[in-house]
């Protein structure tokens, strides 16, 4: 899961730890984290929150009750076609160093020995590329990513009026 929050505050200290509270709260933890004053003297800041998948929803619910939301985007991947394509290439790669690993044992010459030995080295980095796909697979699934920029404000953004399509304003032309 991943979810793009843009947030506004009165309060910059108080958001800031806030967020930082919630954070903790929910057993995550911030992947980046940058605070920054603008020209004006406001600050804003931009952070990047790792938080267990499963209090996802929660997160982002409460975030939007800690401050002012302006704008929130949430999408989910689905990487179960991708992992289980690398899983089954490190099967395959493991199977065949083992095969490497035994005709290195029934080996007798010395061409065959070293060309023998290429090939299970370059197996045995294709299996270490394969398993850390396949952990950083691991670690999307059970940590959702939630981009928050958080940025201290004079006066909160409202809508004071719902937003008037075209054909509400076509519909009101026509009666004046």
């Amino acid at each position: 899961y991943r979810a793009n929050m843009d947030l506004q505050t009165l309060s910059f200290e108080q958001a800031d730890a806030d967020i930082g509270a919630l954070v903790k709260e929910m057993g995550g933890y911030f992947e980046q984290r940058s605070i920054s004053n603008r020209s004006s003297g406001y600050r804003y800041a931009d952070y990047t929150v790792r938080i267990p998948a499963d209090k996802f929803e929660s997160f982002c619910t409460q975030m939007g009750t800690l401050c002012h939301l302006v704008y929130k985007n949430e999408s989910a991947d689905n990487i179960t076609e991708s992992y289980y394509d690398t899983q089954s290439r490190l099967v395959t790669a493991q199977t065949k160093l083992e095969r490497l690993q035994e005709l290195l044992r029934r080996a007798e010459s010395m061409e065959d020995i070293i060309t023998i030995e290429s090939a299970i080295s370059d197996t045995e980095l294709q299996i270490e590329y394969l398993t850390g796909s396949l952990r950083k697979y691991d670690a999307l699934v059970d940590y959702a990513t939630v981009e928050v920029s958080l940025e201290e404000v004079y006066q909160l953004t409202e809508q004071e009026q719902p937003v008037v399509g075209f054909g509400a304003k076509l519909a009101e032309a026509f009666k004046t």
